[in-house]
């Protein structure tokens, strides 16, 4: 793997660790390139056992990954590439998050900014998750778009936060902080935005730094949960929204009134409920 090969990460090494930092402007949507160069970098790196942990952050204070690139709207068959590529039983939004979760290295989002839809499946993919408080927030916005989460959003939320807040992040769709977040066990822990850089750092040189063979029996005995029939179930439930009317409107509306610009992405929410009428 050539570290300067991705157009939309910047990728650096040390001792046993890669750090990954997403740089797609102008809010870090999660469009082909970046999803492309994403599912390249983790191919590249799973066979490396030179490499125990992956670090992921974002070159954009504001946005992790703002969601999925809504202009799909108007370009459908955009990730049919990347789709012949998916393994069999999952969609191709679905395949990222899988390939992240059974990643064999240790993999860490360090969360300081904003991750919606798309960004928030990514996050909760990662064997671990850390958001800086004031500054990160999560949240699975899909409904407002009048679909759900596709990208396996639904089924690792679920593992994490159990099913009662797992419905009401899905069907609320509002914005969570990082303290919520942690109290939810969304992510492992709200840390003061200061100190972000130090906790993960400090967490991901330990880890590295482990003797020959730890972190691979740690990864073998603390299996990610099987969920092949939920990725069916979600992906069902996605599919039969995204082709009803109301949700080419309220996508097609969003994005005429400022989404995926950095104004609009600022409350998205908001953005998005006022089209609801």
């Amino acid at each position: 793997m050539h570290d300067g090969a991705f157009a939309t990460l910047r990728v650096s090494r040390e001792a046993g660790i890669v750090r990954v930092t997403l740089d797609n402007p102008p809010v870090n949507v999660l469009d082909v390139a970046l999803m492309s160069d994403l599912m390249d970098l983790l191919r590249a790196l799973r066979d490396d056992e030179s490499v125990r942990v992956i670090v992921f952050d974002s070159a954009d204070p504001d946005f992790f990954i703002a969601h999925v690139d809504m202009s799909l709207v108007d370009a459908p068959d955009a990730f049919d590439e990347l789709a012949a590529d998916a393994p069999e039983g999952v969609n191709v939004f679905q395949a990222l998050g899988e390939q992240l979760r059974h990643q064999p290295q240790v993999t860490i989002v360090k969360l300081a900014g904003l991750a919606r839809g798309g960004g928030a499946e990514f996050v909760v993919a990662a064997d671990m998750a850390f958001a800086a408080i004031g500054r990160a927030g999560l949240g699975q916005i899909e409904a407002l778009m009048g679909i759900v989460p596709g990208g396996g959003g639904t089924q690792y939320l679920a593992g994490r936060v159990g099913r009662h807040r797992a419905l009401e992040v899905v069907l609320g769709a509002d914005l969570y902080d990082a303290e919520t977040a942690e109290r939810y066990g969304w992510v492992n822990r709200a840390v003061p935005a200061e100190e972000l850089d130090d906790v993960v750092d400090r967490l991901a040189r330990n880890i590295a730094a482990l003797p020959e063979g730890v972190v691979a029996a740690a990864k073998r005995a603390i299996l990610p949960d099987d969920l092949s029939e939920g990725l069916l179930r979600e992906h069902d439930a996605w599919a039969g929204q995204v082709v009803r009317p109301a949700a080419e409107r309220l996508i097609r509306g969003g994005l005429s009134h400022g989404a995926q610009t950095r104004d609009g992405e600022r409350d998205l929410e908001g953005l998005l409920r006022g089209l609801a009428g």
